[in-house]
């Protein structure tokens, strides 16, 4: 997955609508938790096996809602100056230090 080309993909898409005032950090951090509710919504009294085990129309809104969470996070960090390669990285390293993994 090329992060900088979707960015800049998704940039394109809302050049060409007029939608750059509208997207600011604030505007697509509210959007995405919208739609984290709708990602959410798809495993709503669900047990943990019915989960595991979506029909295949669930499973194509899953992928859908998941595109949707995606790209609003691509939106914020490129609107932000948040490099997402470099931020997971080190936010890795830092959950590795805080959260060791056990020794035998």
């Amino acid at each position: 997955m090329d992060i900088a080309d979707l960015q800049r993909r998704l940039r394109d898409f809302a050049a060409a609508r007029d939608w750059d005032p509208y997207l600011t950090p604030k505007n697509l951090a509210m959007a995405l938790v919208v739609e984290s509710a709708e990602l959410v919504e798809i495993f709503q009294w669900k047990t943990a096996e019915e989960s595991r085990q979506l029909s295949p129309e669930e499973h194509q809104h899953l992928g859908e809602e998941i595109a949707d969470v995606l790209m609003y996070l691509l939106q914020i960090a490129d609107r932000a100056g948040i490099d997402v390669p470099a931020a997971v990285d080190r936010k890795i390293a830092m959950n590795a230090k805080k959260y060791p993994a056990p020794t035998a």
